[in-house]
């Protein structure tokens, strides 16, 4: 295999602030290192936020000339590098490179003995990057000489004064990433993943919503730690959200990340009461579902009431929410996601999310 996980996602934000705030005072991330000052790449500042499994690096640019402005200004915030985690950086690099891959910065280490980590960059889909990194099996240091570890200890104080008094953490991984792509380069980007990463084609779907419709396919790792659900518009139709999201956000790019939780009762009630808004599911969509999925392990009525949405496959059942873009192109958005045992994509709840975001879109123009 040549990737073995997701490393961290490196988000880059206009205002490191302010994007660092939202995500620790309502989803309840902590801040686990930061960019001391004089340290690590000129041009630039950044927060390290981690929950769970979750690595998000949020990253500002101090100068014009840095790659995180340029990003901003051509897409407004946005995850610009999706990391890799590897056992042989150089081994890596060199196979990705072999099967058609376009090298960006080549394999280089900082720090030293256990705390040395192995990076290299390669190009992925529009302007988002892929980084590999090889980590030694003590895993103290996230990027020396870069970012300053901040003990756990010690979180609680270096996170913002307005984040949760409580250190429970909501959310446990990151479960997968939805990524809009221009007309045709669909196939393109799954034979991309199958050929250098050895991802697998797991899910093919033509989604229709209204008088709109759009092709979805998901690519997946052997263990399921790496998934991409990709989707292009289909042009026998009429233009629609995904054509919306590549005019905003001025090409392919990442629409939402997918964070896994353990109890998705519990998360969706604790943020909310943090003042996020969820998208609210379409009409009827509870009155058929026990008929369609018989009883489930979260009551009907319950799910009704936190506009949380179900299904079920031959492994178990998922459950899932999308936040309410606060994006101010509305090109990014967040999800919840808890499996009982599940694997799949519920196809239903794929469109009703389409609806819902109909459902918005209409409320922001109109």
């Amino acid at each position: 295999m040549k990737i073995s996980g997701i490393d961290h996602v490196e988000y880059y934000v206009g205002d490191l602030a302010k994007a660092s705030t939202a995500l620790c005072d309502a989803f309840g991330f902590r801040i686990a290192g930061r960019q001391a000052a004089g340290d690590g790449p000129a041009g630039q500042q950044s927060l390290l936020l981690a929950q769970g499994q979750i690595r998000l690096l949020l990253t500002a640019a101090t100068s014009a000339d840095h790659p995180a402005a340029e990003f901003v200004t051509r897409h407004g915030d946005g995850v610009a590098v999706i990391a890799f985690r590897t056992d042989d950086v150089r081994r890596t690099f060199a196979e990705t490179l072999m099967a058609g891959a376009t090298a960006v910065t080549d394999p280089e280490f900082s720090g030293t003995g256990e705390a040395a980590v192995g990076t290299a960059v390669i190009a992925g889909f529009g302007d988002v990057l892929h980084k590999l990194v090889e980590r030694t099996d003590s895993g103290t240091e996230f990027a020396p000489g870069i970012i300053e570890m901040i003990p756990a200890a010690d979180a609680a104080s270096a996170t913002h004064a307005g984040a949760a008094a409580d250190d429970t953490e909501l959310l446990d991984a990151l479960d997968h990433i939805a990524v809009c792509l221009q007309p045709g380069e669909l196939d393109d980007t799954v034979r991309f993943y199958r050929d250098v990463f050895g991802l697998a084609q797991i899910y093919d779907e033509r989604i229709e919503v209204g008088t709109q419709a759009m092709l979805s396919k998901v690519v997946q790792d052997e263990v399921a730690s790496v998934t991409f659900t990709l989707i292009e518009p289909d042009l026998t139709r009429e233009p629609g959200q995904i054509d919306e999201f590549l005019k905003a956000h001025g090409g392919a790019g990442v629409q939402h990340l997918a964070f896994r939780t353990d109890d998705i009762g519990a998360a969706v009630r604790t943020i909310s009461g943090r003042g996020v808004e969820f998208l609210i599911a379409p009409g009827g969509y509870y009155q058929t579902l026990e008929a369609r999925l018989g009883q489930l392990s979260i009551p009907i009525a319950v799910l009704h009431e936190l506009n949380v949405l179900a299904d079920r496959d031959r492994w178990g059942e998922m459950f899932q929410i999308f936040a309410r873009s606060t994006h101010e192109r509305h090109t990014f958005f967040l999800e919840l996601i808890e499996r009982k045992g599940a694997l799949t994509f519920g196809s239903r709840n794929i469109r009703a999310l389409y609806e819902a975001l109909e459902d918005e879109h209409a409320g922001i123009t109109h």
